[in-house]
This record gives structure tokens, C-alpha cells and sequence, in this order.
């Protein structure tokens, strides 16, 4: 017999019954994401350190993975941290409009809901229609998204580009389909589909040629 509101999915009666588990200072890893002043954090960063005559620390950097924000920050023996029950589920962007921006589940069109430009960040102006990106789920509210290292984008404008000219470190600035401008080769032109890194917002290659 299970006990509770038959409504709620089990993993909710999971998390009740087996609650997340403490973590001491050195299960602070990369990749690790815990609780600290009631925000989840990821660590980047690990380095034990222990010192004659003085009790071992790790010194870490972690980023919040609401704001984003990397901060470093030196773990004591005594210290102890709640592990972070972050969920993740996919979800698509269909459009933008006076700055929240639409998604929905994949397997359901119906599902739909708004993110804010504040909680999307500099990841906003790589979203194009369609694109799939992995949402960030703590307690039950989307904290953040990631996108796709690489993306391919449909070029919409690009000035001619002569290829003799160097003025410009021989790069023009081009309008992609989801109206970012970008810095690429001078051989680009209109129509082209180009592939950019997201997390440095650069070109990268020429998928296909107008």
C-alpha cells in the first residue's frame, strides 16, 4: 500500500523518504552540485591542500547555477554540505516576444511555458526556433538552460566580402537567422549555413554553401 496523494509522481515520495545526502569537504569534485546558502552550486574547480602544522582545506571555484556567478571558496574538514537535487529535461524553443521567451515539451505542443531574458541570460540571443536545449530544475522550477556547444545557423544578411581586404583582420560582421550579428570569414555570404560556439560565440565552420 502506498500512503500519500496518489497525484504526486513517486519520485516526489522519493525525495521525502530518502532526502539528499551530506557531503564533506572532499566529495567536493568537479561536477559536483550542492546546496549553499539555499542556492544550488556546481564545482569547476578541486585542490586539496594540506600545509604543515595546519589542518587540510580544499579550495574550489564554483559557479551558481541560478545567476551564474563564479565565486572561489575554501571547504574546512568540519565543513558539510547538502548534495543539490537538480533535475534535467529537455525542452524546445519556439519563439520570443517583448522579452519572454516560449518553449515547450517535445512529445507535447500543448505543454508550453515562458522564460524570462533575466533567468535565460546571454544564452537568449543564440536561441532560434526549434532549437532543443536541457532545462535546469531545482525544487520543481526551471533555475536555467544550457544550449548545445555548437549550433547551425542559416546566414540572413552579409555585406560582400573581397578578399584582399585586411582592414578588419579579414572578417566581416554578418546577421544570422535569429538576427545575431557575428564576426566570420569574408567568404560567408547570404544563405550560407555556418556553425557557431555557443559558449564562445564564435564561428567555427561552413556547414554548407549557399
Amino acid at each position: 500500500m502506498i500512503l500519500g496523494n496518489p497525484q504526486k509522481p513517486l519520485f516526489y515520495w522519493e525525495k521525502l523518504c530518502y532526502p539528499s545526502p551530506m557531503l564533506s569537504y572532499t566529495e567536493l569534485t568537479p561536477g559536483t552540485q550542492f546546496i549553499l546558502d539555499g542556492e544550488p552550486y556546481e564545482v569547476l574547480d578541486y585542490q586539496f591542500v594540506r600545509m604543515q602544522q595546519r589542518k587540510p582545506s580544499v579550495q574550489t571555484k564554483i559557479r551558481n547555477l541560478i545567476s551564474g556567478k563564479v565565486v572561489a571558496k575554501t571547504f574546512q574538514p568540519s565543513d558539510s554540505v547538502k548534495e543539490a537535487d537538480i533535475e534535467r529535461e529537455t525542452i524546445k524553443f519556439i519563439y520570443s516576444h517583448r522579452g519572454e521567451y516560449v518553449f515547450q515539451k517535445p512529445d507535447n505542443p500543448k505543454d508550453r511555458f515562458n522564460l524570462s531574458q533575466d533567468l535565460l541570460g546571454d544564452s537568449a540571443k543564440f536561441l532560434k526556433p526549434n532549437l532543443e536545449v536541457t532545462a535546469y530544475k531545482f525544487n520543481d522550477k526551471i533555475i536555467n538552460i544550457i544550449l548545445p556547444v555548437k549550433v547551425d545557423y542559416t546566414v540572413k544578411e552579409a555585406p560582400p566580402g573581397n578578399k584582399g581586404d585586411t582592414a578588419q583582420g579579414g572578417t566581416k560582421s554578418v546577421m544570422l537567422e535569429n538576427d545575431l550579428n557575428i564576426n566570420v570569414p569574408l567568404f560567408i555570404e547570404t544563405g550560407d549555413v555556418i556553425r557557431i560556439n555557443t559558449e564562445s560565440g564564435q564561428y567555427t565552420e561552413r556547414i554548407s554553401k549557399a
